[in-house]
């Protein structure tokens, strides 16, 4: 009997992993909207009372957008570093896992959750490109492409 190779072997294993798609990913990123205007909401409403309630301008950007953008990639980070999933995935039972089931690592998410959602969102026509979650074998975006993660169901 000759030995299997890794490729062959992973074929005899049934696949245990089942894939988040497109709208379960959508539906998720809304709550995480929502809980990030609230907390965006609770922390940059204080600064309205300062300066007379003039907004004050860094340049092009005004304080609170540069704030509001801070807070926006540091909680995709951060909650996605330490649970593995944000508030709108833990609600609908989905998480982000390694492609190899390893622990997430820093640079993994750096480039999901900062350059993945910063290309998204600072390039309008590049938030078409969300849809390849639909067609995709593994129902991965661009960013988890890039990122070697998968958001799955929560077992």
């Amino acid at each position: 009997m000759s030995e299997l190779t890794a490729a062959e072997a992973s074929e005899l294993v049934p696949e245990t992993r089942r894939y988040a798609g497109f709208w379960m990913r959508f539906w998720a990123y809304l709550i995480d909207l929502v809980v990030l205007f609230s907390i965006n909401g609770i922390l940059l409403t204080p600064l309205k009372f300062i300066n007379d309630g003039e907004m004050v301008d860094i340049g092009y950007w005004t304080l609170t957008g540069v704030l509001s953008a801070i807070v926006f990639y540091v909680y995709f980070l951060l909650m996605t570093k330490k649970f593995s999933q944000t508030i709108g995935k833990m609600i609908l039972g989905i998480k982000v896992v390694r492609e190899d089931g390893e622990p997430l690592r820093w640079s993994d998410l750096f480039f999901r959750e900062v350059i993945g959602r910063f290309f998204y969102r600072v390039f309008q026509i590049f938030a078409l490109l969300y849809i390849v979650v639909a067609f995709s074998h593994e129902k991965q975006g661009i960013h988890d492409m890039i990122g070697n993660t998968r958001v799955v169901f929560v077992d």
